[in-house]
Parts: structure tokens; sequence; C-alpha cells
């Protein structure tokens, strides 16, 4: 896995993008502090920017450094979840002006997967994390249905394509201000 997150970590700091297995599905990624690497994700995916991406963190003190308000109660949501969680908070900071929504926020999701982990370790960055398919294409529930498009139009694939990932994205959730939660995705 060494070797995988080295070549990963290359291409991403030299605005690339990758394939790569999360805790949900397969993700296309990029560095998600570089404009010119987000760009290049919506161009792929044929996406319009004005759809927000996700992005990973690999510790609550990474998720902290990128919410310029961070509500306390959302550290018991996320340990009480059941299954990956992406929460949406408002006044990201920190991050690519095009990965921020046009309401001024960043949907971030607390990763738990080891080539994930060391992966946003490694890179000291948030990566960005879109499901693997052309905007508005069924979501690819394992390797093999990944289109070609899609590995054609990234610089990196990880080889861990035996890698088990779940076979659904993230639930979406929003911490209101009133303290309340939104379901956006279950």
């Amino acid at each position: 896995m060494n070797s995988q997150i080295n070549e990963a970590l290359k291409v991403l700091k030299n605005g690339g993008l990758i394939l790569y297995p999360t805790d949900t599905v397969w993700g296309v990624g990029c560095d998600a502090t570089n404009e010119a690497a987000v760009k290049k994700v919506y161009e792929l995916k044929q996406r319009d920017d004005s759809k927000a991406l996700v992005c990973l963190v690999n510790t609550p003190t990474m998720l902290e450094n990128h919410v310029k308000d961070m509500p306390s109660a959302i550290y018991n949501v996320i340990e009480g979840a059941t299954r990956p969680t992406t929460v949406i908070y408002d006044n990201p900071i920190g991050v690519a002006k095009n990965v921020i929504s046009a309401e001024n926020t960043l949907a971030i999701r607390l990763v738990k997967h080891a080539f994930c982990e060391h992966l946003i370790a490694k890179l000291g960055q948030p990566i960005v994390s879109t499901s693997a398919n052309i905007s508005g294409q069924p979501t690819p529930t394992i390797f093999d249905e990944i289109s070609e498009e899609i590995l054609k139009g990234v610089d990196y694939v990880v080889n861990l394509q035996n890698e088990k990932t779940a076979s659904a994205p993230s639930t979406i959730i929003r911490l209101e201000k009133d303290g309340t939660v939104s379901t956006i995705r279950a």
C-alpha cells in the first residue's frame, strides 16, 4: 500500500487527478486546495461547477482547520453515525474557492479508511472525493463498473482494485444553526 500512497501523492502534489478507493465508493480526487486540479475534476465528470464536491480529512484537527466556526455538537453526530457520514459545514477555509458552494458551505467527511487516512496525512491537505462516474450516470459500486472515460481521464489509478469499499455513497447531513440535523442524502 505504501507504493500506491507514494505514487498517488506525487500526482496530487503536481495538480493531477487520482482514482482511488474510499470508505464508500471508488472516487475521483485531487488536492482540495488546488483550484486548477478541482477544475479538472469538474471537467472530467462533465459536472456543473455550481454543484459542490465532497472533501475528505483524516483527523478532527484537519477538519477544524478547514471550518471557521466548528459546531461542537458535530462530534457526537459523527461518532454516533453507523455508516460513513459527510457533513455540510458553513464558512469553510483553506480550500480552493471552486470546491466551496455558492452558499459558502463545504461537504467534509472524516474518513475511516486506511489508504485514505495515510494519503491525506502525507499530503497534509484535504482531498476531493467524488464518485467515479460522469455526472448523471449511475455510481459504480465496484471497480469493474468504472467507465473507460473516467479511467483514461485520471492521471493515476490506485492499484487496489480488490480493496473492499462500501456499495453506496455516504449519508450527507447538515447541522442547522439551531442544533437540529437535516438529512440531505440518506
